[in-house]
């Protein structure tokens, strides 16, 4: 049974080094708030594995790209999901927690992505442009992302790359969500300035748009991060739909929005905690 205060065991590395952001200190703010209400721990994600049985709950959060530490995630993985550790966000993620598959199952789905294919022969189905952009399909923070002309791209199609056409967007725009239900908003006004951010005022069309993927995503917990672009005819297209451990660019909020978002944070990992452990699965 959980103890009266929840033991949490956090996930992050502090060193890692993001182009633009300073992670450490995102996780240092949080882990300083959520000491208030839970017991908690911080480790490398490197370690998680082994450390997380003592816990009621384990939280991922900016832990850098699973490619840097893919065989002791896999072992992470694979034991909460044979003893049913509470991992937040729960495992059962179907976006960048899977890999990037998603975007080609979207694409066929016929929901409002960039178009992806990851064949050659499959490249009549994408909108004719000059430029087009290739990244892996385990690809994270656009590690391996490159940017080639129309001539070359169908001999990068080998089948573990991504390619979309490359859009000619105003601007991108995130909206977060704690559980099912949304945040706040920011956005990049200056398309080649990815991470100077400003809050965005969300219209209704937009938060339509971000729920088709949370829920067909279909997480009861955790926070996710809908990235989209506005495309040169006023519609957003889905960039990323990020379920693993998104970034949260709270310094870019005001003091009373980052203090609104880590009340609710908090409330929904204590609900999380508080449920006990889950039944065991097989991988």
């Amino acid at each position: 049974m959980p103890a009266a205060r929840p033991r949490l065991l956090y996930v992050t590395d502090l060193a890692y080094q993001a182009r633009g952001r300073r992670y450490c200190d995102e996780d240092i703010h949080l882990a300083s708030r959520l000491r208030a209400h839970f017991d908690l721990a911080l480790c490398h994600p490197r370690d998680a594995a082994a450390l997380m049985d003592g816990f009621d709950a384990v939280v991922v959060r900016n832990s850098g790209p699973v490619l840097g530490y893919q065989k002791e995630y896999a072992a992470f993985r694979a034991r909460a999901l044979a003893a049913g550790t509470r991992v937040y966000n729960p495992l059962t993620g179907k976006a960048d927690m899977a890999g990037k598959q998603y975007l080609l199952d979207l694409t066929a789905a016929g929901f409002p992505v960039i178009p992806t294919v990851d064949r050659a022969e499959d490249l009549d189905r994408l909108p004719a442009a000059e430029r087009y952009v290739v990244k892996p399909k385990q690809g994270a923070d656009s590690l391996g992302l490159r940017t080639v002309p129309r001539g070359t791209v169908a001999g990068l199609a080998t089948g573990d790359v991504l390619i979309q056409p490359c859009v000619d967007f105003a601007y991108e725009v995130s909206l977060f969500f704690v559980d099912d239900d949304f945040q706040y908003a920011l956005y990049a006004p200056d398309p080649e300035r990815r991470w100077e951010l400003r809050p965005y005022q969300a219209t209704a069309a937009d938060l339509e748009f971000a729920r088709r993927f949370i829920d067909w995503n279909d997480l009861r917990y955790g926070i996710q991060r809908v990235d989209a672009c506005r495309a040169p005819d006023g519609s957003l297209l889905l960039v990323e739909l990020e379920d693993l451990n998104p970034y949260l660019s709270l310094d870019a909020l005001p003091e009373e929005d980052r203090d609104a978002f880590v009340a609710v944070f908090t409330v929904s990992l204590s609900r999380f905690a508080r449920e006990g452990a889950l039944p065991g699965l097989t991988v």
